[in-house]
């Protein structure tokens, strides 16, 4: 298989890479990343001069680059990672979601189709989402399914909800080979520290405040970014051509008692007294349209590709903080931005 895999050079992505690589010496993987600023080689060290890996620099709504790829590679398989994914910044800038994450997804599917030529035995295009195109669930009751009506609330997830749109519209219209996997909040090692877990693990190193949004109460169910990558594995090898995977962790956790946890974990590991981090809780606005509660029933992809995720989140959250721990200079790169220099020195 001559695989092209977008966006791994991100924290999701260099995971799925790393796997691809390591586990597959036979497959062809390639590289494509825009290395915006959750874009970080420094992930892929332990692979990046493996023989059946090759990393190309480039925006996927390049359309002549993505062509290029394709023909000097003969891609015949595509996992497409790659996207513009903090609600935040959607909020702030939703044009460059809508851009990278819609137009990005179409370009890729369009080249495929083009380069595939309606000889799609053997090929395969698996576009990896977000559970964040449903909507929002009540506190208590209900599930994520499959056949969960859409209702994406941010500019993040209406642009995640389009792609799927585009993405399924190219199975029924082309008959393309495609797959989807819709997946809850991802945290583990390499994660950009914006988000909530690396975010307030590094606050707290640091002795800074811990911002949490409103009352804290919002949930989500969090899985652990290897468990994710070996989901993406079974579905990308087993999944039937045309259908969606929701992928969960089984672990809904309130935002507040995450950040307790971490706190109290943190106190644990840096030999300070219990409670110190928890002092440095702040709780601040609200983010606008901020979707109440996640949560994935993750009962097909278990019933029918046999995956079930290895980490509680108990034994996950453990080992995130020790990764990070152990890579401060991971860490100190990625929030000085030295890590964007690493590109230069390796391929100049």
């Amino acid at each position: 298989m001559n695989i092209l895999i977008t966006g791994g050079a991100g924290f999701i992505g260099s995971h799925v890479v790393r796997r691809f690589v390591l586990n597959y010496p036979e497959y062809k993987v390639v590289n494509l990343d825009a290395l915006t600023y959750a874009g970080n080689l420094e992930n892929l060290k332990d692979v990046e001069n493996s023989s059946n890996y090759s990393f190309v620099k480039g925006d996927i709504c390049d359309e002549n680059l993505v062509d290029k790829i394709f023909a000097g590679y003969n891609i015949d398989h595509v996992i497409h990672l790659a996207a513009e994914s903090h609600v935040d910044r959607s909020i702030k800038d939703p044009l460059i979601f809508i851009k990278t994450n819609v137009l990005g997804t179409g370009n890729l599917l369009q080249t495929a189709r083009k380069h595939w030529s309606g000889k799609f035995e053997g090929k395969r295009f698996y576009h990896v989402s977000t559970d964040e195109v449903y909507g929002s669930l009540e506190l208590e009751g209900g599930y994520f399914t499959e056949t969960t009506p859409y209702d994406p609330r941010s500019p993040y997830s209406a642009s995640k909800a389009a792609s799927d749109h585009l993405v399924r519209a190219y199975w029924h219209t082309y008959h393309m080979p495609v797959v989807i996997s819709n997946c809850s909040n991802n945290y583990g090692p390499n994660h950009f520290p914006e988000k909530l877990i690396p975010l307030m693990i590094n606050n707290i190193i640091h002795r800074k405040p811990l911002p949490v949004y409103g009352k804290g109460e919002n949930v989500r169910d969090w899985l652990y970014v290897e468990d994710h990558a070996a989901a993406i594995d079974v579905v990308f090898h087993k999944g039937k051509d045309g259908e969606t995977y929701n992928i969960g962790g089984h672990n809904e956790w309130k935002n507040i008692d995450i950040v307790k946890l971490l706190c109290d974990l943190m106190d644990e590991k840096l030999g300070r007294l219990r409670g110190e981090s928890r002092s440095l809780i702040t709780f601040v606005t609200d983010r606008a349209g901020h979707d109440l509660r996640y949560a994935i029933d993750a009962s097909k992809i278990q019933k029918e590709l046999g995956w079930v995720p290895a980490e509680s989140f108990e034994t996950g959250i453990r080992k995130t903080i020790d990764w990070y721990l152990n890579n401060q200079e991971w860490l100190d790169h990625v929030t000085s931005g030295a890590y964007r220099q690493y590109y230069e020195s390796m391929y100049g």
